[in-house]
């Protein structure tokens, strides 16, 4: 009897600890058992981009002994599988009444009541976190391949992905841990920027490319450190095609996911200021053959390199933009960051739907510090794959740096700051083994 019955178990198979062998063994005494693997797409949206791939945690998962069979789950929501198949009885851990997943368990409840399916949850196993575990696997993981690969993964796997800049490892640290968790979602962000005017900004220099790599690398790597998720860099100009070449490879090699280059020659001055000061657009033949040398010079294939378009910034008109995108992409760009100093984001979404019209599928990536008042989810909306927010936590840090040190001038003392520090102990949790 038992044989003709189906039971279908939810699972992610990139930690298999005895927790989830137990729901397995114990699901198995039921009937057939089904097990729908999630996703990369379903996992990255909710959690964070697995190890493991998907084809690889499918291989494993069928090789468990009592798994009849394994099919994708490319939704975090159960009830869609359920209903496709309507298993007798759907497996699950007692841990999701409440939190993220209750809402999940009610669709999923839901979707068996309809032709009689019947939920069965197993008490979860207490001496075994998965979080932790991925925590404890990512820390001690970090290694340039794997890191390198991350993006490509997640640009495949996210309809768009949040990149925070950072500017030290305590700043990258504190962005890689940040979670904002809610009964539908559970944002994160999923890599870093290291941008070069925040880097120059935290060495007391101007944003005129005078950093070189050398130093830049140097926090790079320091940042890789203490943390696990890709990094995006912006490297300005890329210098000569001569130098882009050995910066590609350097980078390439540290670990890094992707560089962002910049169509402007001569000394380099923030964007921001466009036409306001002297810059100058560069040629657009001579930018598409950078990038062409840049790739064929990169080590692997994960790596990428994206040009910047500043046509819209220097007010060279949307025609011009969409020319120079064209331009790239053929000539090999990984993808397109388009740029404006506009308080709307008027033309950086109408640049988005054009585009799109002849590459539906490279990415493109916008940073909204000028407008905004954008939401992710309405560039998301529009085409937009990649969204870096650029310089806000060197901003934040250097307005309450600033603020504090007045305060305790202004006060002969420290006390009436003390409530908008952080405490010691917070510090001490943050980083691991300073208790």
């Amino acid at each position: 009897m038992q044989n003709k019955k189906t039971v279908y178990l939810g699972v992610s198979g990139d930690f298999i600890h005895h927790g989830i062998i137990n729901i397995i063994n114990e699901a198995q005494k039921y009937g057939t058992l089904i097990i729908g693997c999630l996703n990369d797409k379903a996992l990255a949206e909710h959690k964070r981009l697995p190890y493991l791939t998907y084809e690889k945690r499918k291989k494993i998962l069928e090789n468990i002994k009592g798994v009849d069979t394994v099919i994708e789950q490319s939704d975090w929501d159960y009830s869609v599988n359920i209903k496709k198949l309507k298993p007798d009885y759907l497996i699950h851990g007692d841990d999701w009444k409440s939190g993220p997943q209750a809402l999940v368990r009610e669709n999923s409840k839901k979707a068996l009541e309809e032709y009689g399916g019947q939920l069965i949850e197993i008490q979860y196993t207490k001496d075994v976190s998965t979080s932790s575990l991925s925590e404890d696997y990512y820390k001690n993981r970090g290694a340039p391949e794997i890191r390198k690969g991350m993006l490509r993964r997640l640009i495949k796997s996210k309809k768009t992905i949040r990149i925070i800049e950072a500017h030290s490892p305590i700043s990258a640290l504190i962005s890689e841990k940040m979670h904002y968790i809610s009964d539908k979602v559970n944002r994160q962000f999923d890599g870093f920027w290291s941008s070069s005017l925040t880097d120059s900004t935290e060495m007391g220099k101007p944003d005129i490319e005078l950093l070189d790599l050398s130093h830049r690398a140097k926090n790079i790597s320091d940042i890789f450190e203490v943390t696990s998720k890709p990094m995006i860099v912006d490297l300005d100009t890329g210098g000569l095609p001569e130098h882009f070449i050995h910066s590609v490879n350097r980078l390439d090699r540290l670990g890094v996911s992707a560089v962002i280059i910049e169509d402007k020659t001569g000394l380099k001055k923030n964007s921001l200021f466009g036409n306001e000061v002297e810059q100058t657009q560069a040629d657009m033949n001579e930018f598409a053959n950078k990038i062409k040398i840049g790739k064929n010079s990169q080590i692997s294939q994960d790596f990428m390199i994206i040009a910047r378009i500043e046509s819209l910034i220097l007010e060279k008109g949307m025609n011009d933009a969409l020319k120079r995108a064209n331009k790239y992409v053929k000539c090999g760009a990984d993808g397109i960051m388009i740029h404006s100093r506009q308080k709307n984001p008027d033309e950086i979404l109408e640049f988005g739907k054009k585009f799109r019209v002849n590459f539906p599928d490279v990415p493109l990536i916008c940073v909204p510090s000028s407008f905004n008042e954008i939401y992710s989810d309405d560039l998301s909306n529009a085409g937009f794959n990649i969204i870096i927010y650029a310089n806000q936590l060197m901003r934040a840090s250097y307005k309450a740096m600033y603020d504090t040190a007045y305060s305790i001038l202004k006060h002969n003392r420290s006390k009436e700051i003390e409530n908008k520090l952080i405490s010691i102990k917070e510090i001490l949790k943050l980083i691991p083994g300073t208790e």
